[in-house]
């Protein structure tokens, strides 16, 4: 049985634009998806400042324009368009030297039929900056199109060099006005509910922590990002502002797209694979989900959690005390929950159920000679002692 990259894990998305798109990606590869949206991103077409500040430029054209978002430039000029402002727009901006944030900033630009005059090598608003710097602006017109929130670094490196700076506000990030579903992905973090949790923006991930500090958990959060749940973030931008949170090791792709963002996580997961030999049962365990000899069986959460305890430690045992205090939250927990636990799991593992060892008066112990290998699921041959579960 072939499994997805992603089956048996759980993803929470935190998301409010295209966030259907991700779920679709992430579902493809058998991912299991909630959708906790962190942000809130509000449209200022009927704002009072925007249609200033388009009528401003239109009267008088900048000589750069920073294009930051593509998504902030494609609704810029249609809702000039929708004001009857937009051929005005069009030609003003077109006079400008346009500098592009990233791919997806150039690509809108040019799909608005205006031309990009340079583009910074990644989303970092200092690359921006250093283009922006190699000219001489002293008296030269800079319109900055904000991404959802104000760059206030980038106005004034600007203006102490002698430019005019024009901010365009086309949207706005907010948190939600209903916290309800966000703090869902708070707890679901906190109580290991969720394998990776998807940042498309650096404003999520504030508002994340802003909520469970509202909670009085940030620091739970942080300890469950620390131990093994995944921060998954599109970009550097967005990956900043996990660290800044005090996440030390997000995962990140190679470029800003929600397709290599997926990919990213299915490798990261794909090496998280555990394929072994008990007798001649082949297990493969990824995620909840086990497959023995083309059999697959879904873990509980506590099920897989017992499980993970003992494949950190092949061979050894793991006492009954640490399992119940690491499961349970309390090693004062009734033991009876435990073996009852056991013994659900060794019957979803099937014929690979001699694995789990009992030790008596002692706990439990995965019965491997050699450690799990990991990893893509490629077959590996070790070979369990083969005792009966008792």
């Amino acid at each position: 049985m072939t499994l997805g990259p992603l089956e048996g894990f759980v993803v929470g998305i935190t998301a409010d634009r295209r966030w259907q798109e991700q779920a679709e990606l992430l579902t493809r590869r058998g991912a299991s998806v909630v959708h906790y949206p962190t942000i809130t991103t509000l449209y200022l077409a009927s704002d009072d400042d925007l249609r200033r500040v388009t009528v401003e430029l239109i009267d008088e054209p900048p000589d750069y324009l920073v294009v930051t978002t593509g998504i902030g430039i494609r609704a810029w000029l249609e809702t000039a368009a929708a004001w009857g402002l937009g051929d005005p727009l069009f030609t003003a901006l077109a006079g400008a030297r346009i500098v592009a944030r990233g791919p997806k900033a150039a690509a809108a630009v040019a799909a608005g039929g205006l031309e990009v005059w340079a583009r910074s090598a990644t989303e970092q608003m200092d690359n921006v900056l250093t283009l922006l710097l190699d000219e001489t602006l002293a008296g030269s017109r800079v319109a900055i199109q904000e991404y959802g929130v104000r760059i206030p670094e980038l106005r004034d490196e600007l203006m102490g060099v002698g430019a005019q700076v024009v901010e365009v506000p086309v949207y706005r990030w907010r948190r939600p006005e209903d916290d309800g579903a966000a703090l869902r992905v708070v707890e679901a973090a906190t109580q290991g509910q969720l394998d990776a949790v998807t940042f498309t923006s650096a404003p999520a991930v504030h508002n994340l922590f802003a909520m469970a500090a509202d909670q009085g958990v940030a620091d739970e959060l942080r300890a469950a990002f620390d131990g093994g749940l995944v921060a998954a973030c599109v970009g550097p931008v967005c990956a900043a502002g996990a660290r800044q949170q005090g996440v030390r090791d997000p995962l990140v792709p190679p470029a800003g797209r929600l397709g290599l963002l997926v990919r990213a996580l299915s490798d990261h997961f794909d090496a998280r694979r555990r394929t072994f030999g008990v007798g001649d049962v082949e297990l493969v365990v990824q995620g909840s989900v086990v497959v023995a000899n083309g059999s697959r069986e879904e873990l509980s959460p506590r099920e897989r959690a017992v499980f993970e305890l003992l494949a950190d430690a092949p061979g050894t045992v793991v006492s009954r005390s640490h399992l119940l205090a690491s499961v349970w939250g309390s090693a004062g927990t009734d033991p009876h929950v435990l073996e009852v636990t056991v013994g659900r799991l060794r019957r979803r593992l099937g014929a690979a159920a001699a694995v789990i060892e009992a030790v008596a008066g002692r706990g439990y112990r995965l019965g491997l000679d050699q450690p799990i290998r990991p990893g893509g699921g490629r077959s590996a041959s070790w070979v369990g002692r083969g005792a009966c579960p008792s």
